[in-house]
């Protein structure tokens, strides 16, 4: 029993530092995610090229994670992996208050999610390991909870510097002390559980030929998630061009998201851990209200909508990844993880750049078309969920 207990307290200190090193980490790309649209519109960009530029980020983020996931199954260095990611992420963004030219945000924004790409089936493979001895739903929604302290306070930062006058050069510049705080973190962290395997009882596996048909139609149903999901660029985009929300106080409106999809994140990991896939269904149903209350034109909905897009991203960072353990043997994740991600990551391409063409085109068209993913998505979780043993 203290064997037990020891591996517990563990497995919950290495989440907690892992959360602390995605804390420091949000700091630096979330923070530069909330000034990105209004950036690239000051820059000279249109609505198409803001939403090519989401959806090619997603593309690139999560499409290359399918053959990092194969890599870091293949090669076993997670730790090689993850450094890398982060410190590619550490130079990218704040090398934005250089950018001058919309194409050169662009590319320096594609870097950044390349190096999310190179670290996050890596990373995800070592905190399943730790997940998993305290239960999915809650080891993942307490990293994304800490993780999202980060991504509130950097956009809280960021517009009281604009708010005094600063410039967005400055602003971007500032996320270097985040940065190197984000490394020395990672480092500690590495020397302290160089194995976070260990965590975890090993257990025989069942031997598969393969995934679960599950895992596909779950697939299915999280890819139509992330086409039906409204960047939050393009929603700042279409907010600065309508003037419904004052510059500044855009990052003010993206930190209240990360404080929901904080809470959402915790609060629906636990509940995630007790009655398991129906509450995804719940989730997505919720979501489907994000785009048409973001573009509705009105102050209070617009923000209303804002706050149920962050839950459904803490959903998204949370128990939507903790379903991939009830479908993968532990020595097939990093793959599982990567395919989740490319799936997501295509998806979510796909979604961003149709909605940043309709944005210029039809903002009605828009709105049904990303509601009607949304609820069929839910429709095949509905059908996962009957088809639970």
């Amino acid at each position: 029993m203290q064997t037990i207990s020891h591996s517990y307290r563990r497995a919950v200190q290495f989440i907690v530092l892992m959360g602390v090193v995605s804390l420091l980490a949000d700091m630096v790309y979330e923070g530069g995610r909330s000034l990105s649209g209004q950036y690239l519109a000051l820059l000279g960009a249109s609505g198409t090229v803001v939403g090519l530029t989401a959806g090619a980020g997603e593309l690139i983020g999560y499409g290359l994670r399918l053959v990092f996931g194969y890599l870091s199954d293949r090669t076993r260095r997670y730790w090689l992996l993850t450094i890398l990611g982060y410190t590619l992420t550490i130079i990218a963004v704040p090398m934005l208050a250089l950018a001058q030219a919309w194409p050169l945000a662009v590319g320096l924004l594609m870097v950044e999610r390349f190096s999310k790409a190179l670290r996050s089936p890596a990373k995800d493979t070592l905190l399943s390991y730790a997940a998993e001895r305290v239960g999915t739903g809650k080891g993942f929604g307490l990293h994304e909870a800490l993780d999202q302290i980060g991504a509130v306070a950097a956009p809280l930062v960021l517009a009281a510097v604009l708010a005094v006058g600063g410039s967005f050069q400055m602003a971007f510049a500032l996320l270097i002390v985040p940065g190197v705080a984000c490394l020395i973190a990672l480092i500690v962290a590495r020397f302290l559980f160089p194995q976070p395997s260990d965590l975890v009882s090993k257990t025989p596996e069942l031997l598969t030929t393969g995934l679960q048909a599950r895992f596909w139609w779950y697939l299915l149903s999280v890819g139509l998630f992330a086409a039906a999901s409204v960047d939050f660029a393009l929603a700042a985009y279409h907010f600065q061009r309508t003037q419904l929300i004052n510059a500044a106080a855009i990052p003010v409106l993206y930190a209240l998201a990360m404080i929901v999809d904080a809470v959402a994140a915790l609060s629906f990991g636990f509940l995630y851990d007790r009655i398991g896939m129906p509450v995804l269904s719940g989730i997505t149903l919720l979501a489907a209200l994000s785009t048409p209350f973001m573009f509705s034109g009105v102050f209070v909905v617009a923000v209303l909508g804002v706050v149920i897009w962050g839950i459904a991203l803490g959903a998204q960072e949370s128990i939507l990844r903790a379903a991939v353990t009830r479908f993968t043997p532990a020595d097939r994740r990093g793959a599982a993880y990567g395919l989740f991600n490319a799936c997501f990551g295509l998806s979510w391409f796909i979604g961003s750049a149709l909605f940043g063409v309709l944005y210029d085109v039809a903002l009605p068209i828009l709105v049904g078309v990303s509601v009607s993913l949304y609820l069929i998505a839910v429709l095949i979780l509905w059908f996962v969920v009957a088809r639970q043993p």
